[in-house]
């Protein structure tokens, strides 16, 4: 009984609490049928792009002060994945004058930083499969963005990696992780965007890697560039490039792109097409074609269609 009315409260109580706007329940389904040839003939897969399920909230403190939260999780809508859900962004924080302040585990402002111009992202195209490695979503973080001044702002990010032991071959630990650092400065106005950012051991101990990004949109055309360094604890130097263009016609959106790295894998070259037709304000069908080469005869190539619905 007691259990039966704890549920019926609940109940009650969880629409009034979403219609006072304390929390919002989010997602986004999106998968691809698509074939796959990596080298061993093409083979014919069902995909989940990144789909998602999340839960997000402010909370109305004095002094204009807020308390802000999210907590989303990857599912997998193929069903192949053998956890049911997969942690992306979490975290909880404040907000106001000042600016925020979020503690948990999120995108680096470096990934961030990249706004829109991987076109691509979430598919075989996306630049962490051949252009770069420091895409990242770390643990044990703590973040300050500023507010914006005059189209700037900047966010830096703490990572702690105090608990990260490093093991040899055997298993023994040998070290641990060195704290890391994730800062990004910003600017944006009148469809002009530019950004720096620079981690320093996020990657690795005493790993650097820079990242300059230059976004333009006018009208129904937008263009993207991205250029990333990075150099290892033996002051071993990669870099590694991406460009894109997409235009928007009605209901149609064509996109392409192409990249160069070594940082990943020796002589990297990735270049993509794809074509999106949008259905309503958070649906769209779409399709792509992916095709990836590096030095010692590797090759892979990908084709799908998919859905993609947000709500």
């Amino acid at each position: 009984m007691k259990k039966t009315a704890l549920t019926l409260a609940l109940a009650a109580a969880l629409p009034s609490l979403a219609s006072a706007e304390v929390f919002t329940y989010y997602g986004k389904a999106n998968a691809s049928f698509q074939s796959n040839d990596e080298g061993d003939g093409a083979i014919t897969d069902v995909k989940s792009n990144a789909s998602r399920l999340g839960v997000k909230g402010e909370l109305d403190f004095d002094a204009g002060i807020q308390g802000i939260y999210k907590m989303e999780y990857e599912v997998d809508i193929a069903g192949e994945s053998d956890e049911t859900f997969k942690q992306r962004d979490i975290y909880a924080g404040l907000q106001g004058g000042f600016g925020q302040i979020i503690g948990g585990k999120f995108d680096t402002p470096m990934k961030l930083s990249q706004k829109r111009v991987d076109l691509f992202n979430d598919y075989e195209g996306d630049i962490k499969s051949l252009i770069t490695k420091s895409d990242n979503r770390v643990s044990n973080s703590l973040q300050y963005t500023t507010p914006t001044y005059a189209g700037f702002r900047l966010a830096a990010d703490y990572i702690s990696n105090s608990k990260a032991d490093i093991f040899d071959d055997e298993g023994n630990v040998i070290d641990t992780r060195d704290n890391g650092t994730s800062i990004a400065l910003s600017y944006e106005n009148n469809g002009v965007y530019l950004a720096y950012a620079i981690d320093n051991g996020v990657e690795a101990n005493d790993w650097q890697v820079s990242r300059y990004t230059a976004q333009y949109n006018l009208g129904n055309w937008q263009v993207g560039g991205l250029y990333e360094e990075q150099e290892d604890d033996e002051n071993i130097k990669k870099d590694g490039w991406v460009t894109s263009v997409a235009y928007k016609i009605n209901q149609w959106t064509a996109k392409a792109q192409y990249g160069q790295s070594d940082i990943i894998k020796t002589d990297g070259e990735t270049f993509s097409l794809g074509l999106d037709y949008k259905l309503s304000k958070a649906a769209k069908v779409f399709s792509f074609y992916t095709n990836e080469t590096a030095a010692g005869d590797f090759e892979r190539s990908y084709v799908g269609i998919g859905t993609e619905f947000k709500f």
